[in-house]
């Protein structure tokens, strides 16, 4: 995690687009919530070097894994959405590096569902996918799965879509490599993040004259 980009995910998602729309946020029939199981880990003291993928889809996805500390949940004993949302943020932002190969920058969020609380001692796994790019900005969608790691089974938990800039030393947008959708669910979910950024972009944003105080 970027211990570093703190301040700078908090700043960043200050001025990011949260919003509702009369989109009804359902997902393609193409892309049916999942259930993940938990597979074989390497122990890290197995290997010395661990390098970016160079195949261009495995590039276009980042997953992390851990367990929910009790340093991130309430009194209630779940997980605060504030820390949920800022591990998004962080596997977002590690999927659109691995993919620009430049420092990124978060333009909005959108369509965030929490569909069910993280329990604390929770395996949580995030998982970030190029769904759809631009000249210089990277639509990406996150979904989060959490469960008792003694089940062998995690279930979603939450979803959104987010986009990213990549950027220069000036903090100028720069080009990136074009990501094309091959698979069914990568059409799906392409056309399911250009939907939502077009209900996004009809939204008219409120002069502060027109607030009530």
């Amino acid at each position: 995690m970027r211990a570093t980009h703190n301040s700078e995910v908090d700043s960043r998602r200050a001025s990011a687009t949260t919003t509702q729309s009369k989109y009804d946020g359902a997902l393609p029939d193409a892309i049916p919530e999942y259930r993940t199981t938990l597979g074989n880990v390497t122990s890290p003291a197995q290997t010395n070097i661990m390098t970016t993928p160079q195949n261009p889809n495995e590039r276009s996805e980042v997953t992390f894994r851990f367990l929910a500390e009790p340093a991130a949940v309430n009194f209630g004993g779940k997980v605060h959405g504030g820390s949920l949302m800022k591990w998004i943020d962080e596997v977002a932002y590690a999927c659109a590096v691995t993919w620009s190969g430049r420092y990124c920058v978060t333009v909005s969020v959108g369509n965030i569902r929490f569909r069910r609380p993280i329990l604390v001692g929770n395996l949580v796994e995030l998982r970030a996918r190029i769904v759809a790019t631009g000249r210089t900005s990277m639509h990406i969608h996150v979904s989060v799965h959490a469960g008792d790691p003694k089940w062998g089974e995690l279930r979603q938990t939450t979803d959104c879509l987010m986009v990213f800039v990549a950027v220069d030393e000036s903090n100028h947008p720069v080009g990136i490599p074009s990501f094309e959708p091959k698979t069914d669910e990568q059409k799906a979910l392409a056309k399911y993040a250009m939907d939502v950024k077009a209900a996004l972009d009809a939204i008219v944003e409120l002069k502060p004259e027109n607030v009530a105080h």
